[in-house]
């Protein structure tokens, strides 16, 4: 049985929900984890999953993190991190996009870093927030992170359009 997302050309390892790791775990192929582990995942330019039965007490570093479950511990994600609906993450995340869903769990700074995509023109910005940064979301248990990440890239985007305008119109006179 593949996880969702997998493909024939990737290999995907997969830790059962009875399975409790202490130490590091690194490799070269994807990793879906459905059971605990303490300590280092380190899987550089692959994919690790944590499945909504895992609990991680544990830095996690990959090319793309997704979360389902519970991780007490720093995350990095080279290309992305995404924290799904039931995940919860207690920790620093560093990542070129972040994609938090309506009432996953979140506590800890963000760094957002750029990637090799945006570097090259491609992308300039594409950080994603789901879910609007309104008193009445929050209520419905969007995190106050998402609120104020989605407040920020609004901004952002707000003042780049902005810019933009002023130049249009300096250009024009």
């Amino acid at each position: 049985m593949r996880p969702a997302g997998a493909t024939a050309d990737r290999a995907t390892a997969r830790l059962g929900s009875s399975l409790h790791v202490k130490g590091e775990i690194s490799g070269n192929e994807d990793l879906y984890i459905d059971g605990t582990v303490e300590g280092l995942v380190h899987l550089d330019e692959r994919k690790v999953t944590v499945g909504a039965t895992a609990k991680l007490t544990a830095d996690v570093i990959a090319g793309e993190v997704i979360v389902y479950g519970s991780v007490n511990g720093n995350v990095h994600g080279k290309g992305k991190i995404e924290i799904k609906k039931d995940g919860s993450v207690n920790g620093d995340l560093t990542t070129a996009q972040i994609i938090i869903e309506d009432g996953a769990y979140f506590k800890g700074p963000i760094k957002i870093e750029k990637s090799a995509e945006k570097e090259g023109g491609k992308n300039l910005f594409s950080r994603t927030a789901s879910a609007p940064a309104t008193p009445a979301a929050r209520g419905r248990g969007v995190s106050n992170h998402e609120g104020r990440i989605f407040q920020s890239l609004t901004a952002a985007a707000t003042i780049g359009v902005f810019v933009g305008l002023v130049g249009v119109a300096l250009n024009a006179v």
